[in-house]
């Protein structure tokens, strides 16, 4: 939809294109009506179409008007057809010219939301003095005159006050969208901090508290590789804290899925970089396809070590998942290993997709890439 503003204009654009169609109707069936044997007036009307949709095209491909074509629109069909339609066409009364006069009103309209103070000021001016001229090259009265004289002003006058009126309002909707979403960004940041509290309450200070009341031998196999795994989680925690880009979604399922496998005593290094946003499904996907890599480390890896890196990548999200094991033939895997179930199906369903680079006695390589 865009911003406020851009919404503003869009309706702006579209309500002045409706003010002119309405003009050119009535100069269609005031010329079928009445000069439809004047191939002139015919002219002057094909013209003032093709610069109404010149000007209404533009605009709405730019998401703007261009002010060279409004001043086209504003000299010509606003000041010059007219006295196209006197000269040769015949309309040398009031009210064969009245349906070319009737196009100012739009013009100014166009010209008050487009140009500047002083530039719509002559754009109005130009047009009154084009009215009163023609009107009175016809002998049209002041009633008539005044009328039409009014017509444009007020068009001009009431355009720009409801073009001011939607800008402040869409400026208004931008400043309270902005804040909207300044405040969701503060609460996930809150439940992100609260989240990592409660995790280092039942792990890091559970450990250290243990370990400070003299219950346990601290030098135990089994308490030092429970502290290597807390001062890895904690090498993490610190590295998505200070990275700002993070993405709290994936980056807590892609850490759901480290912690299970540190669990099963896997020593995995995780680093993560500029992770994109991505939808809540892709992330736990994602992170389910991570723990079957990890799991396959476990598994058949025979080494106690992976190394994880989830970065961003010009719009994609890349997971690799490494380790320095014994490796094994790619071409050679069958179902077993459940890559091809838990890890390439996976990154299929989501429109991912997963590589796997291998060689017996130097470790292997999972990168999985979404999209794909």
């Amino acid at each position: 939809m865009g911003s406020g503003l851009q919404r503003a204009q869009a309706f702006m654009i579209l309500a002045t294109m409706l003010y002119r169609m309405s003009h050119l109707m009535v100069g269609l069936l005031a010329v079928v009506q009445h000069q439809r044997h004047r191939p002139v007036s015919w002219m002057v009307l094909v013209a003032a179409v093709a610069l109404s949709v010149l000007v209404y095209a533009t605009a709405r491909s730019r998401g703007w008007f261009s002010p060279r074509f409004v001043w086209a629109d504003v000299l010509v069909t606003g000041c010059a057809l007219p006295f196209v339609a006197y000269l040769w066409s015949g309309a040398q009364q009031p009210a064969s010219i009245a349906w070319v006069m009737l196009l100012g009103g739009s013009a100014s309209g166009v010209a008050a939301v487009t140009f500047g103070r002083p530039a719509t000021v002559g754009a109005v001016l130009l047009l009154a003095v084009t009215h009163a001229v023609g009107y009175r090259m016809t002998g049209a009265g002041m009633a008539v005159t005044g009328g039409h004289l009014n017509a444009v002003v007020s068009s001009a006058i009431m355009t720009w006050v409801f073009w001011w009126y939607l800008r402040r309002q869409g400026s208004l909707l931008d400043a309270a969208t902005e804040q909207a979403m300044t405040a969701e960004a503060e609460r996930a940041r809150y439940a992100e901090r609260i989240a990592h509290h409660r995790a280092l309450h039942d792990t890091v200070l559970a450990t250290l508290t243990t370990i400070a009341g003299g219950g346990i031998d601290a030098n135990t196999p089994k308490v030092r590789s429970r502290c290597a795994r807390e001062a890895a989680y904690l090498r993490r925690l610190i590295q998505q804290t200070a990275d700002t880009e993070s993405n709290p979604e994936v980056g807590r399922a892609l850490e759901d899925s480290v912690r299970s496998a540190e669990s099963l005593d896997l020593q995995v290094t995780a680093q993560y970089h500029d992770l994109p946003t991505v939808p809540p499904d892709v992330a736990t996907a994602l992170a389910d396809a991570v723990t079957e890599a990890l799991n396959n480390v476990l598994r058949h890896a025979g080494t106690g070590h992976a190394y994880l890196t989830a970065t961003g990548d010009d719009g994609h999200l890349v997971i690799t998942v490494v380790d320095r094991g014994v490796g094994f033939d790619p071409g050679k895997v069958s179902g077993g290993l459940g890559l091809r179930q838990s890890v390439h199906a996976r990154m299929r369903t989501i429109g991912g997709v997963a590589r796997v680079d291998s060689v017996p006695g130097e470790g292997a390589s999972i990168e999985l890439r979404w999209p794909g």
